[in-house]
């Protein structure tokens, strides 16, 4: 009895202290890699990183990259890429991948087995930054559930990103297919950084997901200006 009251009491300090508190939630730097989901905190003071969820795609001593997997715009590809072959998805929405080059095109990818010129993040997700594997993904994609397409990227020189994540700005997801893809992107931020708050979410009420018209860099946008990193 008495080592099961110090186990929750430990459980109710990490809860507290910002370690793990569920299977897939860490704060430790140790857990960033490629293919996991960076969730901000609410703390976080930087307004465009405010109640995003990042997906890393790019991870090693000298730096990060990732995309923001619940940034989606009301802007239509078709509308962003005027040079690009958008078949029967021109219509589908673009997202924004994060603040830095935001005339940089990217696309995640929802396939069984590697697309050409893609490159694995996790699972079913692989990523492209390339025009010809970009045009051939959205001509076989059925829906905005397997193939979305990114401006910009966020980006952390190296030892920078493990800074924040120890000052308690972000924590750290196991991503999977279903989250990056999920129909309802706008609330990913809230449900998942519930799950980090345990009974602290139950005082406090929780957010709705940041619309896009709230974020600092949305102006930024020129349609028709964009480019592929090869």
């Amino acid at each position: 009895m008495k080592s099961l009251r110090i186990s929750i009491v430990l459980a109710a300090v990490a809860a507290l202290c910002g370690t793990t508190v569920a299977p897939g939630q860490s704060t430790s730097v140790d857990d960033l890699a490629v293919g996991k989901l960076l969730v901000s905190s609410r703390g976080l003071g930087d307004p465009a990183f405010a109640e995003s969820v990042v997906l890393l795609v790019d991870y090693d001593q000298h730096g990060a990259v990732g995309l923001m997997v619940n940034r989606r715009t009301e802007e239509p590809i078709s509308h962003i890429l005027k040079d690009v072959d958008t078949a029967k998805r021109g219509s589908d929405p673009i997202y924004i991948g994060g603040p830095v080059e935001l005339d940089a095109v990217f696309a995640l990818l929802k396939s069984q087995k590697k697309p050409d010129e893609a490159a694995p993040v996790v699972g079913e997700v692989y990523l492209v930054s390339a025009k010809s594997p970009l045009e051939k993904a959205l001509a076989a994609g059925s829906s905005d559930g397997d193939v979305r397409v990114y401006l910009g990227y966020c980006g952390w020189d190296g030892g920078q990103l493990q800074n924040e994540v120890r000052l308690g700005g972000w924590w750290i997801f196991d991503a999977s297919a279903s989250v990056v893809f999920d129909p309802h992107p706008d609330s990913v931020w809230s449900r998942l950084i519930t799950r980090t708050e345990s009974e602290i979410a139950e005082v406090r009420p929780a957010a709705t997901g940041a619309p896009y018209t709230r974020w600092p860099y949305a102006s930024r946008i020129t349609p028709g200006l964009v480019s592929f990193s090869h």
